[in-house]
């Protein structure tokens, strides 16, 4: 757990990490070659080491050749994932692809990972049926025969818009199909794009990186290579809410500005100025008007990022004045929210929107982290707050964050993390 002493302004310079939501099928697209690829820049964090762990087990050599490089070599692999793994991270999804694709079939148990509302696998199973990959679910495990897939127009668009994974499944799959795939309405997220360069240093051939519209032309056989995963702009974003949730003043070192999107224009509209220089760093500070409240809509890329939406919540609980939070891509993401009232935060939740009505001071409080981004939020939040704010199960955090705890510390945080027994027994609820 965290142990945090609010009231401290932050300041200084914070090391941007590399995208946990890019390394990971960067990690899957690895096995689409017989050949060994190094890939640098990747974030110190559990999920890597449980997908390290999934594709050691399928038959591959992984080695750490140091904190944030990685070695995979995956000449000899099978088609299987084990549960016990799978069931830990979600994006272990993103093997359908690449196994598929080079092995002629595939099983992989339905994943597990954050509990933040539904999120099916049909837009990749659909896209996997239109190359011609026959799929069946058998005792929770999704069985792909895949033996002659062939190039298709597919539209990968859904209920909430465009599937990142499943756009990343399609774009794996397809590359080692017969003939040409046109992707319409594929996701167009920095992560999807470095996934693309990546394979084209592979020897794929794609065209329309970065828009809605991929071309890819199959070829018979891809070799490896060495990439460098881009900057994690969840992180970069998160740290610049905490510059303004406790009007600080931060730099981030080593960061893509350009990937933030709308919500780059969402904290300049509420009162953040953010500063950017061509060698990649970004400067955040509140404003001389201080901070104002705004309206957020969560979309895909370029839209508002939904892994925003906790973070921004807790910054909407010390802006004076009503601010409004809609989220379109998982509308039951308001875990985070019971746990801000504890706080004393003012939060009504209307469907899938939270109203946040702003301003007062929070107090620290014992709450309990659901999800990676509830984890940040409620840290956030206990930045902030008066007193000692305690985040149980941090566990979550370390799916996403690199060295969060020691990065907020660098900068001027008083957080401390302490096994869950620290916890103060007046905060255990008692039981006659």
């Amino acid at each position: 757990m965290f142990k945090i002493i609010g009231g401290h302004q932050l300041s200084g310079i914070v090391q941007a990490s590399g995208s946990k939501n890019s390394a990971l099928p960067l990690f899957a697209a690895s096995l689409l070659t017989e050949d060994e690829s190094i890939i640098e820049n990747v974030p110190d964090l559990s999920d890597i080491q449980f997908m390290a762990e999934i594709i050691a087990d399928l038959g591959a050599e992984v080695e750490k050749l140091d904190p944030n490089t990685w070695r995979i070599n995956p000449k000899a692999i099978v088609h299987f994932a084990p549960y016990d793994l799978v069931r830990k991270m979600r994006a272990s999804i993103c093997l359908l692809g690449p196994l598929a694709a080079r092995l002629g079939r595939a099983e992989i148990p339905m994943p597990g990972g954050c509990v933040i509302g539904n999120r099916p696998i049909d837009l990749h199973i659909r896209a996997l049926e239109s190359l011609g990959a026959k799929v069946e679910l058998k005792g929770g495990v999704v069985q792909i025969d895949a033996a002659n897939l062939k190039g298709a127009s597919i539209f990968m668009g859904g209920r909430h818009g465009s599937t990142v994974t499943g756009t990343a499944n399609a774009i794996m799959a397809a590359s080692l199909s017969q003939g040409t795939t046109v992707l319409d309405g594929a996701a167009c997220e920095p992560e999807i794009v470095d996934l693309c360069e990546m394979l084209t240093k592979m020897g794929a051939i794609i065209q329309g990186m970065g828009s809605h519209r991929l071309e890819i032309q199959g070829v018979s056989k891809l070799h490896g290579c060495h990439h460098r995963v881009i900057p994690d702009r969840i992180e970069t974003a998160t740290y610049a809410i905490a510059a303004g949730i406790t009007n600080g003043e931060i730099c981030i070192q080593g960061c893509q500005p350009k990937h933030l999107g709308a919500f780059a224009n969402v904290m300049q509209e509420c009162g953040m100025e953010m500063e950017s220089s061509p060698d990649g760093n970004l400067s955040i500070k509140v404003s001389p008007g201080g901070l104002k409240p705004f309206e957020v809509i969560t979309l895909p890329y370029p839209g508002f990022p939904t892994d925003l939406q906790a973070q921004t919540t807790a910054l909407a609980c010390v802006v004076p004045g009503l601010s409004i939070l809609t989220e379109r891509v998982y509308p039951s993401r308001f875990m985070h929210v019971p746990e801000l009232l504890r706080m004393g935060a003012e939060i009504s939740l209307e469907g899938s929107s939270a109203i946040v009505l702003g301003g007062k001071k929070l107090k620290g409080a014992p709450v309990m982290a659901s999800d990676l981004r509830a984890s940040a939020a409620l840290i956030l939040a206990g930045l902030a707050a008066q007193d000692e704010t305690w985040v149980q199960r941090i566990y979550h955090l370390d799916r996403g964050y690199d060295q969060f705890e020691t990065k907020l510390q660098a900068l001027g945080a008083d957080v401390e993390r302490l096994p869950e027994e620290a916890l103060p027994k007046s905060f255990i609820p008692q039981f006659e």
